[in-house]
């Protein structure tokens, strides 16, 4: 069996360093970089979402360029809080105080 997982482990790119560090996968893409990948995506598709609400909803009311302000800072409002529950661990609850009670628990 362990002469398998050792093939298994090779075949897959996850080999064992001499050192006794755990194995590192083939993709190379670690918890941290994926974390940091979340952030950027986070921030970016807020801002995006709530300019582009604005945006639309100013062509319609004819309101140029006030809701497009408004709702832009609410987009970025929502992607600060986004990324703070997901640095800090925080599970997808509805209301940020629901999520921090249930953490404590």
């Amino acid at each position: 069996m362990k002469e398998l997982d050792a093939k298994l482990r090779a075949a897959r790119g996850e080999v064992k360093s001499e050192a006794g560090q755990e194995p590192r996968s083939g993709a190379g893409i670690g918890p941290g970089m994926g974390m940091g990948v979340r952030v950027g995506v986070e921030l970016i598709s807020g801002i995006a979402v709530g300019g582009g609400i604005g945006y639309g909803l100013d062509r319609w009311l004819g309101t140029k360029p006030w809701l497009m302000l408004v709702f832009f800072f609410l987009g970025a409002a929502a992607s600060v809080l986004n990324i703070y529950r997901a640095v800090h661990g925080l599970d997808d609850s509805v209301g940020l105080g629901q999520a921090q009670r249930r953490k404590s628990k």
